[in-house]
């Protein structure tokens, strides 16, 4: 990856080794906004967590989680919260990068799959992490759906949809 900023850009970390997924064919997939732990730059800091896709935002946290939830209400999808958790911490007299979880779903869309898999409530409603990495960067970071799907033993990865609205709010 060049030293350029990308407007998004997705990340596998550990995931795709564990799994057995390879980075390259994923890469082949994906395309060039994907990346594995050892693409990311000196200084930049993604989440590299297990079944998390990290897109790099080209917004503010706060701008990107606007636009977030702008695209999730549009198409009817609640949302459940919002927690400013920099603000959350500030008030007990900590302090943190700015970081926001927004919290959403549909009930029409998860209740079956939480009856037909109820470990899968777990994970429901859905989450978007929005946040500022050590070096200023922003990201919109969220378990994949191909992780869902091999964590609670689905049929097929869930929610495949989100995802595009995800870049869409990280993008310009």
């Amino acid at each position: 990856m060049s030293g350029r900023r990308r407007a998004s850009t997705y990340h596998a970390g550990p995931y795709a080794r564990w799994h057995g997924t390879d980075p390259k064919k994923m890469a082949a997939v994906l395309g060039p906004r994907y990346h594995t732990s050892a693409d990311l730059t000196a200084g930049t800091k993604a989440m590299n967590a297990e079944g998390m896709a990290d897109i790099l935002s080209s917004f503010s946290v706060a701008e990107t989680a606007d636009r977030l939830e702008s695209l999730l209400r549009a198409r009817g999808v609640k949302i459940f919260a919002r927690i400013d958790q920099a603000a959350e911490a500030q008030a007990v007299g900590l302090s943190m990068p700015k970081t926001e979880l927004l919290i959403f779903g549909n009930p029409k869309s998860g209740t079956p799959l939480m009856v037909q898999f109820p470990s899968i409530a777990m994970d429901l409603p859905l989450k978007a992490l929005i946040w500022e990495s050590a070096d200023g960067k922003v990201w919109l970071s969220y378990n994949t759906p191909e992780y869902l799907k091999a964590r609670h033993r689905l049929d097929s990865a869930p929610f495949r949809a989100v995802t595009a609205l995800f870049q869409a709010a990280a993008s310009q």
